[in-house]
């Protein structure tokens, strides 16, 4: 059954991985470029200049970090597995983004926060024309 649920998600999950299509072209024409700290994968067209990413899990965009961008683009020609961008000592790790999934911010008071609201204070006064 766990067999059948894998080649389920091979054929037609595109969101959760590469699909049997997109692993059958990369074998044809891709060639590997690099990984990164996530685990994505990096492509490019052997002979031509198509690039492109291949997800460790959920397909989103903001799980290509910073490094990668650039290059995905065409705005750097090499990749940053031969010329790895220099850090700057203020960089942050990279960090997904979590909108829409249960560990988005939800701040105190929302609705579909925790906590209470602050009591209003009174000092509001409704515009009269």
């Amino acid at each position: 059954m766990r067999l059948l649920g894998r080649l389920f998600q091979l054929l037609f999950t595109w969101w959760n991985g590469a699909t049997i299509g997109t692993l059958w072209t990369i074998s044809r024409t891709g060639q590997l470029v690099g990984e990164d700290e996530q685990g994505n994968r990096y492509y490019q067209q052997r002979g031509g200049s198509r690039r492109w990413v291949v997800y460790n899990g959920y397909a989103d965009a903001s799980r290509v970090p910073p490094e990668w961008h650039p290059w995905l683009h065409h705005t750097l020609k090499e990749p940053p597995t031969l010329a790895p961008p220099k850090v700057k000592p203020w960089e942050k790790e990279h960090v997904p983004n979590m909108t829409g999934t249960p560990f988005a911010y939800r701040p105190p008071g929302s609705l579909a926060g925790t906590g209470a609201r602050a009591r209003g204070t009174g000092d509001y006064e409704a515009w009269k024309p």
